[in-house]
């Protein structure tokens, strides 16, 4: 009995090493795959990867990896293989590949709660490769922006600010975020949330705090609750839907009345999928804008330089108008230079947690070998912090970018994607957060009340939150921030 159970330990032992052998060691048809760690079996790095940091710095999950196997490593996160780039010339060569050798993937738990699985998925690639960036450019583009949405940033914009005021504190990011998702929300799907009674923003924060946990589907995990959240949007917007659908004469030009216009001639366009739709550009308005603008905002209260070339030239589009109480026009908008520079350095310091693409063929690069169906993952802020770039990145610099040419930009200075997939709503974006400084520091002044940390997650965030003293600004027109 005891060489039986010694015998069948053995076996068990020698069938765990050998596993965890094959784990670490993933078969590669022979190539060479790049150097890096697979980490423990199922879950790989995950834990490393969710590591908060304090620093505006790359995580130190990439950047410390980068420093022992160069631009290019290989991990496992939540179970899938993943290679991590910071190589500039082969993540833009990655983003031009779409359809090729790469295609758009999501990790496990971000396909099963953004509900990219299935004929759903399949007509994501398909259709809304296709429509989509038509659809968004004529809602958010140049010509809407010019002719209709710019008056109305300004007006949202001036609404909220003055609300603030009345405030012994806001905090900005949440604050931000709710101004952002009720105006969105109403342009793509009619959601009026003074009507409703309800903004969507403490939803989507929720369902951020749990976009990336362990997808583990279980009552009291953060996954679970990000599921109750997403269910809870879709539901909202397929109500619409119907209701729409009960009185069809009562036509209100949005984003949702074109697709389910489009739905009568395109057979690919589901209820799902256009739920999808509304909820991913909701989705993509509630994180990245309001954390760029709370992060201007605590940058510019930290350089007062800065701060004062900003006044200085939003100032000047005031005083150069004929009428003074009119609002800012595209020109006007379009002569913001220094503005947009303090816009691209936020956004350039604020990066973004990854762009993923998953091989479709074998992708040979620099001697190695990334297998089909490995996960590809580029890392903006190994490309924003880039001090090879970037002089001193860590330093918050708007003048840098007088001499920053298009060709650098267009490999290292991607805060809206890259490729066929680059974000349709980028000019959108900029025009918000634009119109949002020049109201800001030509109209009110305000002071830090509590200082949010800064906190990577490896998402940009701000600890317990950044609250500030919104008022009025003197009348002798100074800056008094």
């Amino acid at each position: 009995m005891w060489s039986m159970g010694i015998s069948v330990m053995a076996f068990v032992i020698i069938y765990i090493a050998r596993w965890i052998y094959k784990w670490r060691n993933p078969p590669s048809n022979g190539s060479k795959l790049p150097p890096g760690s697979m980490g423990l079996p199922l879950i790989g790095e995950t834990l490393q990867f969710f590591i908060p940091s304090k620093s505006l710095d790359m995580p130190p999950f990439v950047k410390n990896r980068i420093q022992k196997y160069g631009t290019m490593f290989k991990t496992s996160l939540a179970g899938r293989p993943v290679v991590v780039s910071s190589d500039a010339d082969f993540n833009y060569f990655i983003l031009q590949q779409e359809g090729k050798l790469v295609e758009l993937w999501y990790l496990d738990s971000f396909a099963e709660l953004l509900g990219q699985n299935g004929s759903l998925k399949e007509g994501f690639l398909g259709f809304i490769h296709k429509h989509l960036k038509k659809l968004i450019s004529e809602h958010f583009g140049p010509e809407r922006l010019k002719g209709k949405l710019l008056p109305q940033l300004e007006e949202m914009v001036n609404r909220a600010l003055h609300a603030w005021t009345v405030h012994d504190s806001v905090e900005v990011k949440h604050e931000s975020s709710t101004m952002i998702l009720d105006f969105t929300s109403k342009l793509l799907f009619g959601y009026d949330a003074e009507k409703q009674g309800q903004s969507l923003s403490e939803t989507f924060a929720s369902f951020i705090q749990g976009l990336f946990s362990f997808p583990l589907n279980i009552p009291g995990t953060a996954f679970h609750r990000c599921l109750q959240n997403q269910k809870k949007i879709f539901n909202i917007i397929r109500e619409t839907m119907e209701e729409r659908r009960t009185s069809p004469a009562k036509s209100r030009e949005d984003f949702l009345d074109h697709l389910m216009e489009d739905m009568k001639a395109q057979n690919a366009l589901t209820d799902d999928l256009v739920t999808f739709v509304i909820f991913a550009l909701l989705l993509a308005t509630s994180e990245t804008v309001p954390s760029t603008l709370t992060l201007a905002i605590k940058l510019l209260t930290e350089h007062p330089l800065v701060m004062q070339e900003l006044v200085k030239e939003n100032e000047e589009i005031i005083r150069s108008r004929e009428n003074k109480e009119s609002g800012i026009t595209w020109k006007e908008y379009k002569s913001m230079t220094f503005t947009m520079h303090v816009i691209n350095e936020a956004l350039r310091m604020s990066g973004s947690v990854g762009i993923l693409r998953r091989t479709i063929e074998d992708i040979y690069v620099n001697g190695y070998t990334i297998p089909k169906g490995w996960t590809i993952m580029i890392v903006p802020s190994s490309l924003h912090l880039n001090s090879e770039i970037y002089k001193d990145p860590l330093t918050f610099n708007p003048w840098r970018w007088k001499d920053l040419g298009p060709n650098v930009r267009a490999k290292n200075f991607i805060p809206f994607g890259g490729g066929m997939r680059s974000c349709g709503g980028a000019e959108f974006s900029k025009v918000l957060i634009a119109v949002f400084l020049h109201v800001l520091v030509t109209k009110y002044r305000w002071a830090n009340v509590k200082e949010g940390e800064i906190v990577r997650t490896p998402m940009l965030g701000f600890g317990d939150g950044h609250y500030i003293k919104v008022s009025k600004k003197p009348e002798d027109g100074e800056c008094h921030v």
